[in-house]
């Protein structure tokens, strides 16, 4: 691809990978199979509910560990080596969702948990290595093209799960896979997949030079407590960083929003009785507006400025969902989909590169570990809540309006943010504030 360096593109190359995760397992197949097979016996409200806190979970996990684990990669140096171990725990875990039985919704929901413990840990070292591909002043850009390429290469890979699960004769009949089993095949190559383009990352990215630990694991955990226990006070207490920390409350709210929408839209559709291959159309049809939609939102962003790019997405979404509570046929979930796909890539990348042009680049992990931290503790949230006003109220319709109320928090709370310094989101210089 012109334009683009080696470095750049291995390291967008991971997010083509690791979005398998989220389109195939998170988003798609998964919330079909854990209602539909792996809770074949339950009510729709309580395999919700299952589900919500399988999401809660998984994410509580990483939020708690996030910050120290960015610490510690920035103290260490090893972002690469932290991304490397959590890739390899969401691949097996996603491998083996391919084997378990009927029945077998708390493993499911065990395994599911683990994958996404992967998936969202690894994203808090592949976040932070931003800065070690590219100057500032291409942030905007090359973080649009890793949502850009996640969009498609999750997109192609959940388009290529999708046509085994409709025809699985197309693999011959020496294989003889029923839809039960192209589904498990899905899982399984999506494994593949993210493992497979992970690679160019580990080859070409180059890891970012940190201090060490001459003392040891012990010592460069103190260090990195330390470290953890400096950032947060800088962030309260610099004016400096001021904008960051009203970024990252704005950022708590508004992206939990986003999220919950991404993991539960395949069961809003479900409980309100939509046939699932329009849903999983709809989905593939976000997948393929995104790419170019993501891409289209790095160039707003260097012209009109992050901030006012993501505000005017949370607004498209904030329309989005009020539309979500009157939806009937599957006509309109498809609509839905393409009006969220022009901006789900654009809020997410560019949301990470303006967080990036207000951090110290030296300090990148630990910063991005409290970004992810709080994305993470969000998404405790949302699905959450989304789960018990469905227990409660016995209508999914009633729940959606929650992630309103979050768009709007998050829009108010951006608008105390300032666009960065410099001109086309170079951000404020490397360094401490």
């Amino acid at each position: 691809m012109r334009g683009w360096s080696r470095q750049e593109l291995a390291w967008a190359l991971y997010d083509w990978g690791n979005s398998a995760f989220a389109t195939a397992v998170m988003a798609g197949f998964f919330p079909v199979f854990f209602k539909l097979y792996w809770n074949a016996e339950e009510e729709a409200a309580v395999s919700t509910f299952r589900l919500g806190v399988a999401n809660a979970a998984a994410s509580l996990t990483v939020a708690l560990a996030a910050p120290l684990l960015g610490a510690l990669a920035d103290r260490g140096g090893g972002r690469k080596r932290w991304l490397g171990l959590f890739t390899v725990v969401g691949v097996a875990a996603t491998a083996v969702l391919a084997v378990l039985g009927e029945g077998a919704w708390l493993a499911a929901a065990w395994c599911y948990g683990l994958g996404l413990v992967g998936f969202a840990a690894g994203n808090v070292f592949y976040d932070a290595l931003l800065v070690a591909v590219t100057r500032p002043a291409r942030y905007h850009r090359v973080s649009a093209l890793g949502y850009g390429l996640g969009y498609l290469g999750g997109g192609l890979l959940f388009a290529l799960a999708v046509g085994l699960a409709q025809w699985p004769q197309v693999l011959g009949p020496g294989l003889d896979l029923d839809r039960e089993g192209a589904i498990r095949l899905a899982f399984l190559l999506t494994a593949l997949w993210w493992g497979l383009f992970s690679l160019p990352l580990f080859l070409r990215v180059p890891e970012p030079a940190g201090p060490g630990a001459p003392g040891g694991w012990g010592r460069l955990l103190a260090e990195s407590l330390a470290e953890l226990r400096g950032v947060l006070r800088r962030l309260w207490r610099s004016p400096a960083l001021r904008p960051a920390a009203w970024f990252l409350v704005a950022y708590w709210c508004y992206i939990d929003a986003v999220g919950t929408v991404i993991r539960m839209a395949v069961d809003y559709g479900l409980a309100l009785g939509l046939e699932q291959g329009h849903l999983v159309g709809a989905l593939l049809l976000t997948q393929f507006v995104s790419f170019p939609a993501a891409l289209a939102f790095g160039r707003l962003g260097e012209r009109f400025g992050a901030r006012r790019a993501i505000l005017g997405g949370l607004a498209v979404y904030l329309g989005a969902v009020l539309w979500g509570t009157g939806m009937e046929t599957a006509a309109d979930f498809y609509a839905l989909a393409a009006v969220v796909g022009l901006v789900q890539g654009g809020v997410q990348s560019l949301s990470r590169s303006l967080y990036a042009a207000l951090v110290p680049a030296a300090e990148a992990g630990a910063f991005f570990g409290l970004y992810n931290m709080l994305g993470k503790f969000a998404a405790v949230l949302g699905p959450a809540l989304m789960g018990l006003a469905a227990l409660w109220s016995g209508s999914v319709r009633w729940s959606i309006l929650a992630v309103a109320v979050l768009f709007l928090a998050g829009a108010a709370l951006l608008l105390r943010v300032p666009e960065p310094r410099t001109a086309k989101g170079a951000g404020w210089r490397d360094g401490a504030p």
